[in-house]
């Protein structure tokens, strides 16, 4: 019997440390769904959620990230077009320049009060929790 279970991801929102006001680096997509989203991916077999989230960072981004907070788990069915994912979600800081991996059509770097259009995925929503975050010290609900 096969079972359908989630694939599990890795979400990395990246500070950078080492600019004022911690502006975060998002990427744009160069496969579907097109848009700007948070660095991350598939968590590989056999490794740590935390290690692909460095890996993920690194690859996408080019830069070395310390992982500081767990902001939450994102599992809605529906999160990903392509598949049910469930994404585990980490801030991260970094200093330096990031450049734009293979797998991205562009890379920037925004201030969290104003992001581009359309954030792929869940992404918008992640953006407000981490906003909520960040300004208040409040964690994203549960469900």
């Amino acid at each position: 019997m096969a079972y359908r279970n989630p694939s599990p991801t890795a979400d990395i929102i990246i500070e950078l440390a080492d600019r004022p006001d911690r502006p975060i680096v998002l990427v744009e997509r160069k496969n579907e769904p097109f848009g700007w989203a948070i660095p991350g991916g598939f968590i590989d077999y056999g490794e740590t959620v935390e290690t692909a989230a460095r890996r993920e960072a690194e690859e996408e981004t080019g830069l070395k990230v310390t992982l500081t907070e767990l902001l939450g788990v994102y599992s809605k069915p529906e999160r990903d077009p392509r598949r049910h994912t469930m994404s585990v979600v980490y801030v991260a800081t970094a200093t330096g320049t990031p450049e734009a991996g293979d797998d991205a059509k562009a890379l920037a770097v925004f201030s969290p009060d104003a992001l581009p259009e359309p954030l792929c995925f869940d992404h918008a929503q992640i953006m407000r929790d981490y906003s909520i975050y960040r300004d208040r010290g409040e964690r994203p609900a549960l469900g």
